[in-house]
């Protein structure tokens, strides 16, 4: 029996990241914080990357640290990343909140939260079209750009609607499903192999 073992071969899918890009990391990342993670990037220069991990909740809401939420419904709370874990970042599609970094057509970060707020305390539904982190993921200069060379990273791209959805449950083997071919049978793999 002849088995090509070019499938399970881990390399980059060669797509550059760029601000509004989501990472994907490999099957074998073994790393409490970014294993099977899908990280969205909020920005990508020489100097440095920020991102945002989409598919990881914190066993807490936002309204356990947002007074003014204490008595709406429970809004979920996501573990941006390792850096600045004691700063609220919320990605929206609200494309009136001043002072919001535009991540990708229809897609912001942060702005004016008394405003954010005012829009939550209307009893809109927020599930919909706001998330908020605490912390975020962060690279220096060329740190990601060597580790997407070491094949940790792959590189994709996702709607706006996919993004914000709160059914986070296979988000990361979803993700690497539509890249195709390779990248769906590493869908496959067990986080831990010696348990299968």
């Amino acid at each position: 029996m002849n088995i090509n073992s070019d499938i399970f071969k881990i390399e980059s899918n060669n797509i550059l990241p760029s601000r509004g890009k989501i990472l994907i990391s490999e099957p074998f990342l073994r790393d409490t914080t970014f294993g099977r993670s899908v990280i969205l990037l909020i920005d990508h220069t020489e100097e440095g990357s920020m991102g945002l991990i989409i598919n990881k909740r914190l066993p807490l809401f936002t309204n356990d640290i947002i007074k003014e939420f204490q008595y709406l419904d429970d809004i979920p709370l996501y573990k941006g990343g390792p850096v600045a874990t004691d700063t609220l970042f919320y990605l929206h599609t609200l494309s009136d909140i001043p002072g919001a970094l535009t991540v990708s057509k229809g897609l912001y970060l942060n702005g004016d939260f008394d405003e954010i707020k005012k829009y939550i305390l209307q009893e809109n539904n927020v599930n919909v079209p706001i998330r908020f982190f605490l912390g975020y993921s962060g690279w220096e200069g060329e740190q990601l750009g060597n580790e997407i060379k070491e094949n940790t990273w792959l590189v994709s791209e996702e709607e706006n609607d996919y993004l914000l959805n709160t059914n986070i449950k296979g988000m990361w083997k979803q993700s690497l499903e539509k890249l195709g071919s390779k990248y769906e049978t590493w869908s496959r793999f067990p986080q831990v192999p010696s348990l299968n």
